[in-house]
């Protein structure tokens, strides 16, 4: 039995799936007001629209309640800072170090309708998710224009239509995970790093940007939903395997949440050598 197996957190990777309609838009208002601290309700007050108002509110609410059972403190009491770039992280407590565990990580994304919350107790986090039927023929141009030319030349090998939008897509989760889990957001060029990819699912190979060629990497590709994609990155540790849990839904209950490891890790100095 492995020691994330054996219940050691540190080693645990936690996912959170949520669709939009997995909290009505009554609880979802009542739990932000209670819930988020005020600079999340001055950012929920300047949305024009009540839908994207309400995308907002059930996104954070999921992360406060996820948090909180992770951390086990109360989702108010939860305080949460942004860095300089505007990734959040959450502020290290007294209780969290008494108990001995590392400071939380975690990373929020949503798209079509889904919401997709990452967390880890070990380094960072960077998640991603995109539904296929949300993009149309321009956006998936302007995705494949902006990747490395071995990843064009991957995409492309695809018949034009879905199985073509769906390697560009699988590229771009793995980018933007990626680059969450560094905190740069765009302000990493998306060509600068390359994956190789098999064409049924999962990373083979990864070449990191100039700055990050001396740790590994594991990647996840999955597709919870049909048509929705989702993607994982977190820096390897040796080694040493990490166990994923999947949940679905907004986090009430403590239902089992589907179990599997983390691919094996890809990248840097040590396993490039070894290859």
């Amino acid at each position: 039995m492995t020691a994330a197996e054996q219940g050691t957190d540190s080693a645990q990777v936690t996912l959170w799936l949520c669709p939009n309609d997995g909290l009505s838009p009554e609880i979802a208002r009542l739990l932000a007001e209670h819930w988020l601290d005020a600079q999340e309700q001055r950012t929920a007050g300047k949305f024009l629209f009540e839908r994207d108002r309400l995308q907002y509110l059930i996104a954070h609410t999921l992360v406060r309640r996820a948090l909180a059972l992770e951390a086990g403190l109360a989702e108010a009491e939860l305080v949460i800072w942004r860095s300089a770039r505007g990734r959040p992280f959450l502020r290290p407590t007294s209780d969290l170090a008494s108990r001995g565990g590392r400071v939380l990580d975690f990373n929020l994304s949503h798209a079509g309708g889904y919401n997709l919350l990452g967390i880890v107790r070990r380094a960072r986090i960077g998640v991603d998710v995109e539904r296929i039927a949300e993009r149309d023929e321009n956006a998936i141009a302007t995705i494949v224009n902006a990747v490395s030319a071995q990843e064009r030349d991957w995409v492309r090998e695809a018949e034009p239509g879905p199985e073509r939008d769906r390697r560009a897509l699988r590229v771009w989760v793995l980018k933007e995970a990626y680059s969450k889990a560094r905190g740069l957001g765009l302000g990493i060029p998306f060509d600068s790093f390359v994956f190789t990819l098999d064409d049924e699912g999962g990373v083979r190979g990864f070449t990191p940007p100039a700055d990050d060629t001396g740790r590994p990497w594991r990647f996840l590709e999955l597709e919870p939903v049909p048509g929705v994609l989702v993607a994982v990155a977190v820096p390897a540790d040796g080694n040493e395997e990490a166990v994923v849990h999947l949940n679905h839904g907004f986090p009430w209950s403590r239902s089992a949440p589907l179990r599997f490891l983390l691919p094996e890790p890809v990248g840097g100095d040590t396993y490039a050598a070894a290859a």
